[in-house]
């Protein structure tokens, strides 16, 4: 069971919502207003947020930048929802850290679904062997979830982090979008939604790559997916060379 803070200033919408986790197993906090959600989340200390971004006087984007500041709450996931179908909202949302965002309206089953998958994402695991991976100036503590690039700590959300530890474990493979929400959103097979995947790695690019527009170690492979690889000319000639190989049938394109 987990204890999901719904926000939203339709009191119907959340209404509905919190009667379909709750007869689910879940415990549900409801709060209809920037203010109020900040003040319920640092009393109860949710496990996931539904947030939506469109509500008066406190936006559900300033509920994630204030969020994401805090030191107890930084790392809880937040999905954010939005009546508009826009570009720029989903941009801005994800940009500001939230984890995954749903356009209304929406089929709650696939809300459930997606709030589930992001709560056993966040649950404490034991940390995976090697502690520290490394390609070329990148380098990952996996129990810290700390990654810096020539020495320079990055500052990435938890699924960014979680994005970057896959790839990066898995160096030299190429990953199609619908591997990539399989695998670290832990969304079902035939979940479709590469937007948020390819998002998600622009902003990372932006974060470990000296030019986001020529990346150098998160690449696209054109009509397969993305893979991270440290390029010849990086790699000592003693050391092994990453060799992509095609991972999945899927494609898709950034």
């Amino acid at each position: 069971m987990a204890r999901i803070l719904i926000v939203d200033d339709e009191r119907d919408l959340v209404w509905a919502v919190s009667r379909s986790l709750t007869a689910a197993g879940h415990e549900t906090i409801a709060a209809y207003g920037g203010a109020e959600a900040l003040a319920a989340a640092r009393r109860h200390h949710p496990d996931c947020v539904i947030l939506d971004i469109m509500m008066p006087h406190m936006d559900g984007l300033q509920v994630l930048q204030a969020l994401r500041r805090d030191p107890k709450l930084g790392t809880v996931p937040v999905l954010c929802l939005t009546a508009r179908r826009a570009v720029e909202d989903r941009v801005r949302a994800l940009s500001e850290g939230a984890d995954d965002y749903l356009c209304k309206p929406f089929d709650l089953r696939e809300l459930h679904a997606r709030v589930t998958a992001l709560v056993r994402r966040a649950q404490p695991r034991v940390p995976p062997s090697p502690g520290r991976l490394v390609a070329g100036p990148l380098e990952l503590d996996v129990a810290g979830r700390r990654v810096h690039t020539d020495g320079r700590f990055v500052a990435l959300t938890p699924t960014e982090f979680d994005l970057l530890y896959h790839l990066m474990s898995r160096q030299g493979e190429v990953f199609s979008s619908q591997d990539l929400l399989t695998m670290v959103w832990g969304y079902p097979p035939d979940t479709s939604d590469e937007g948020l995947v390819r998002w998600h790695v622009k902003n990372l690019r932006e974060k470990i790559e000296q030019d986001p527009a020529r990346p150098v170690y998160l690449r696209t492979v054109p009509r397969h997916g993305y893979v991270l690889s440290v390029p010849a000319s990086e790699v000592p000639e003693t050391g092994p060379r990453a060799r992509p190989r095609r991972h999945s049938r899927t494609a898709t394109h950034i």
